[in-house]
């Protein structure tokens, strides 16, 4: 036991220490901690506590709920170009600054941001939940809600920015919109006439894995690479290329084969935060999104 306690502690020496003080980041326990209650809340806790009660009316708070959620994102797209990406920053091999030189601390800043807006993104599964609608609840929603944040705390932890945080902000990029589209269903049918695009939220997914991909897969072909972290590079490349895959395949039955998703489709609600074209809460009938 001590021995496994000695080589946790060599391992966390490797961490930023500019980032420790953030909350959830003192040591990984809490952050697990969390994820291992929510994964516990929704598959067994939720339910039961919800089995003999009613549906919550959500409505008013799905609205105020994704239209901060734009607002976060946008603002997170901000500090990821003005702490480097539009300040110094190659858009190419760009390594972690260690300094403590003002924008790689506020790189920092975002870096933690980022992280600790996965973990906000947790209620939309409890929005489920909380309206019963378990059956939205699939294996890649629970697992790509629950294994991004694990991830991306690593990622912090050990090398806030460089290169490896392109991804973050594309995602962020994406989120504007689909937020956006989510809050708008979830507002009701008053508004469904500004839904006309949600065919292309899908083509904005495929494209962000795309050029995730692209710009990562740098490392692979630049002599002298100085960024500091290639574990983070295969994680990066493998989860872009897995959910293109995924996001295909959705485009193709969805849309190049003219296939209607049936009532109460849950593949978009699989995909959700990953290009679905439809809000987790909404439900689809004869093809239309209906706010529930």
């Amino acid at each position: 036991m001590e021995a496994i306690v000695t080589m946790y502690r060599d391992f966390m020496k490797g961490t930023d220490p500019r980032i420790a003080e953030y909350p959830l980041m003192q040591s990984p326990f809490l952050m697990m901690g969390i994820l291992l209650g929510y994964v516990y809340f929704v598959l067994s806790l939720g339910p039961r506590l919800m089995a003999n009660r009613k549906p919550f009316d959500l409505k008013k708070f799905m609205v105020v709920y994704n239209f901060f959620l734009v607002g976060l994102s946008l603002y997170i797209v901000y500090e990821f170009l003005m702490a480097g990406w539009l300040t110094g920053y190659t858009w190419r091999c760009d390594p972690v600054d260690f300094s403590q030189d003002p924008k790689a601390l506020r790189m920092v800043r975002v870096a933690w941001l980022f992280v600790f807006s996965k973990f906000i993104e947790l209620m939309d599964t409890v929005i489920f939940v909380l309206r019963k609608k378990n059956e939205q609840i699939t294996f890649l929603h629970l697992f790509h809600h629950s294994v991004l944040p694990w991830s991306w705390w690593w990622g912090a932890k050990f090398g806030p920015g460089g290169m490896g945080s392109f991804h973050a902000m594309i995602n962020s990029m994406v989120h504007v919109v689909m937020y956006s589209y989510y809050g708008l269903s979830a507002a009701g049918p008053a508004f469904q006439k500004y839904l006309w695009w949600k065919k292309h939220i899908t083509a904005v997914q495929l494209a962000q894995f795309v050029i995730v991909s692209i710009h990562i897969s740098q490392y692979y072909f630049m002599p002298g690479c100085q960024y500091q972290y290639p574990i983070f590079i295969h994680l990066i490349w493998i989860y872009g290329t897995i959910f293109f895959i995924l996001f295909s395949n959705f485009w193709y039955h969805s849309y190049t084969k003219g296939k209607r998703l049936p009532k109460g489709a849950q593949y978009p609600a699989q995909l959700q935060h990953n290009g679905i074209s439809l809000h987790e809460n909404s439900a689809v009938t004869n093809g239309k999104v209906k706010a529930n």
